[in-house]
């Protein structure tokens, strides 16, 4: 039923197939289509998560260094809506594999003055080795791991470039419970899902990746974000200690 289902949703979706096949689709994606609906889709996102990210990010000040600095790297910037909850005075380091991002992200930066902006890489989350090695307080990652080549990479450069006592702060969109419709539903999108939106995956259990990984304390809920889009409904936050 489910490949039954794909091939009848691929049917639909084939002007794109036909332009990835062409290989048109990912550069007019990563340039345009995604930067632009990121923009869009991120700001009706920050409203249901926004309670979230308030009570995710309240104890950052707590990992301040012992010089009274707090160096933020944030993973998978995208368009910067972060930046409003990090504290005053926080010199934050971004990076995003698709370079398009920036100008969305200059703008947010702009309306969030409380914060010292150390600069721009265009990195992926596996391979951060502009970063030195635990020489940021923090790393941020919220809505990246469900579009990485691989989770347990990017959690390993996580861990790299944290000072000891540093803390990785996440929230993502997770697979659904695999007896739920949701997964079902989640199984019939995904191959169209991941071409439409430059790679994402909407049946990953990062949750596991986080339990497997290095980390000396892990705090983990999963919670449900009311979205029109169910697929994307389940997610996970909260943040991990080196």
């Amino acid at each position: 039923t489910i490949l039954f289902l794909r091939a009848c949703l691929a049917l639909l979706a084939m002007p794109i197939y036909l332009l990835s096949f062409l290989g048109i689709w990912q550069p007019f994606c990563r340039k345009v289509f995604f930067p632009f609906f990121s923009d869009k889709c991120s700001a009706y996102h920050q409203k249901k998560v926004k309670k979230h990210k308030q009570e995710l990010f309240r104890n950052l000040p707590d990992f301040t260094s012992p010089s009274g600095e707090l160096k933020l790297l944030e993973i998978g910037t995208g368009c910067g809506m972060n930046f409003q909850f990090y504290p005053p005075g926080c010199k934050v380091t971004c990076t995003d594999i698709n370079p398009n991002f920036q100008q969305s992200l200059l703008k947010n930066l702009s309306k969030n003055q409380h914060l010292q902006y150390e600069g721009f890489l265009v990195a992926a989350g596996e391979d951060l080795h502009q970063v030195p090695s635990s020489s940021v307080d923090a790393v941020v990652c919220t809505l990246v791991l469900c579009s990485v080549s691989n989770i347990t990479g990017t959690l390993r450069e996580v861990l790299r470039v944290l000072r000891p006592g540093g803390a990785f702060y996440f929230l993502e969109h997770v697979a659904a419970d695999r007896s739920s419709w949701n997964y079902f539903w989640q199984q019939v999108c995904h191959p169209t899902w991941k071409l439409l939106f430059d790679g994402c995956c909407i049946t990953r259990e990062a949750w596991k990746n986080l339990e497997e990984a290095n980390f000396s304390e892990l705090k983990l809920r999963h919670i449900k974000v009311e979205l029109p889009c169910p697929p994307i409904t389940p997610h996970i936050i909260g943040y991990a200690v080196k």
